[in-house]
């Protein structure tokens, strides 16, 4: 496995178990080589008043384990049920290719490639929102 590669923009700060990191005033690319290593970038947290949407539940559980807040094999089961959940809603291809990357991330302890492929879905939702409050 090459690990993750993160790249990161001037000043932007990203949580790396549990500790703050700042980046410096150029671009950089980071090489996380340690597996598990629980990563979030501040830019994508989400708040938890912000947390008032089905997809963006499903999000914030992985992203309390990415944090560090939530145990990860507690919160699997959560995990899997909220992706079925949003699974019988978003039925589209799209979607479907997302959720399923989503899980597949779960069961191999992925949690930051969960929360990628769940923030995918974020602009979709969105959309069907909006159009179900017209």
């Amino acid at each position: 496995m090459s690990g993750l590669v993160l790249k990161l923009a001037p000043k932007e700060r990203v949580l790396i178990n549990g500790a703050v990191i700042e980046n410096g005033d150029r671009r950089t690319r980071l090489a996380i080589m340690t597996p598990n290593a629980h990563i979030l970038r501040l830019r994508d947290a989400i708040h938890p008043e912000e947390v008032n949407t089905p997809v963006r539940r499903v999000c914030y559980i992985a992203q309390l384990i990415l944090s560090g807040d939530a145990d990860p094999a507690e919160a699997k089961l959560q995990l899997l049920r909220g992706i079925e959940q949003l699974s019988q809603v978003l039925t589209d291809h799209d979607s479907r290719s997302q959720l399923n990357a989503a899980s597949a991330a779960v069961l191999s302890e992925q949690h930051y490639q969960v929360l990628k492929a769940l923030r995918c879905l974020l602009p979709r939702e969105e959309r069907l929102l909006a159009a179900g409050r017209v």
